[in-house]
């Protein structure tokens, strides 16, 4: 059976795999800096013996997969393969070698798995009908997303004698869940990400003498305290919304009241209506309390991706052709998830799934969420990042 087939394959190749995957997490490159990185995925497929083209948004590759009649049908297969700036804190032997820049978010997995189903189904290419297109995007960490980028450049398009693709698959490691185990959640399921940069001016001085100052610092307090009214107060409770500062940078002393303030945030939610409402409402508020108490205010926003939504057909066809590859009881489902994929562009184009592979392993103490610098897989996972991949991507192409 091709089940058998594809899972004994995803055995067989599993060390071949994690040596790339090591590979690629020695040598990581940052968002859009991904050469060395793209010439080693375009050395696999030559190895493999696969059909490719490089430099798409420069640092992309994609490649195909051809079964029997190739213009019947084409779907995509995507992974990303940029790394994170992050320096790693593993003592492991395939530990990042470019100090200060680590694969902290999985994608050297996500990678090794699409060239392992490369290698899977160029051995299955008799057992279909259609085309699998990999696509090996760069810069998902940065904007604007190498996936808006790729599309750009027609990846979304019919291309090279192949038909547009009539759906899209992503895998992303999840080390919250145990590895053996995959998630997937329809509708619904990531948020929109935009980048909030705030300055408040007022007048700095002698922290003795505040009536001879207007305190940007007094003012920031206010205005991030007005601010969590955007999501407690004006959102709707049905509105998933997230409003987040990580950066206040008030450059006085302890007898210096600073001239401004500088902060950077983040505002996430589901909903693009209420997304560009709450751009207006977050403006005004802070600019209003700043004008009030004497100062000024500069807010730009940085509009980042859109939030994600799985269709729901596609998903509810690829959960279970995962239960008949994987079994019931290691198929979960997956909540909300207010973090920020670009794999929500391809999402805006054509049917979707990203859905998430389990990484956890307590035994081993991997147990790291991402972007941390003790991130790290079960590299077992990698067997079903594979099999399974290769699995879906037939099934697939036969509904």
């Amino acid at each position: 059976m091709l089940k058998q087939k594809i899972q004994t394959l995803a055995q067989n190749y599993l060390e071949e795999i994690i040596d790339i995957r090591r590979h690629i997490h020695q040598n990581p490159e940052l968002s859009f800096q991904e050469y060395n990185t793209a010439q080693f995925i375009a050395s696999i497929l030559d190895k493999f013996g696969v059909e490719k083209y490089t430099n798409i948004a420069q640092t992309g590759t994609i490649a195909y997969i051809k079964g029997k009649n190739p213009t019947k049908k084409t779907i995509a297969l995507r992974a990303d393969i940029d790394a994170l700036p992050i320096l790693e804190a593993n003592n492991v032997a395939y530990k990042s070698k470019n100090e200060g820049v680590m694969h902290a978010c999985g994608h050297d997995a996500h990678t090794a798995s699409l060239l392992g189903v490369a290698k899977i189904l160029n051995e299955c290419n008799e057992d279909f009908e259609g085309t699998i297109k990999l696509i090996f995007q760069p810069g998902e960490e940065k904007s604007p997303g190498g996936a808006s980028l790729m599309i750009k450049e027609g990846v979304l398009d019919a291309q090279h004698q192949t038909p547009k693709p009539t759906s899209i698959i992503g895998q992303h490691v999840m080390p919250y869940l145990p590895v053996g185990t995959i998630g997937f959640r329809s509708g619904l399921y990531m948020a929109s990400c935009d980048e909030l940069y705030i300055r408040v001016i007022g007048k700095g001085g002698h922290g003795a003498m505040p009536e001879n100052c207007i305190d940007p610092v007094l003012m920031t307090s206010h205005i991030i305290v007005a601010l969590q009214q955007i999501v407690s107060r004006i959102a709707s409770p049905k509105m998933p919304s997230v409003l987040s500062f990580g950066k206040v940078i008030a450059n006085g002393a302890t007898n210096i009241i600073p001239n401004e303030v500088y902060l950077e945030g983040t505002f996430r939610t589901y909903d693009e209506k209420w997304r560009a409402e709450a751009h207006q409402k977050m403006k005004k508020i802070a600019e209003g309390i700043a004008e009030a108490m004497g100062g000024s205010c500069e807010f730009t926003i940085v509009r980042g991706y859109p939030f994600l939504k799985n269709n729901e057909n596609l998903t509810q066809r690829l959960k279970n052709f995962a239960i008949e590859y994987m079994g019931e009881e290691n198929v979960k489902d997956l909540d909300l998830w207010l973090a920020a994929e670009d794999f929500a562009y391809y999402t805006q184009v054509i049917d979707g799934c990203f859905y998430r592979l389990g990484t956890r392993n307590d035994a081993k103490n991997i147990i790291s969420g991402v972007h941390t610098p003790t991130f790290d897989i079960d590299e077992k996972s990698l067997e079903i990042g594979a099999g399974l991949m290769a699995w879906l991507a037939i099934q697939e192409l036969k509904n």
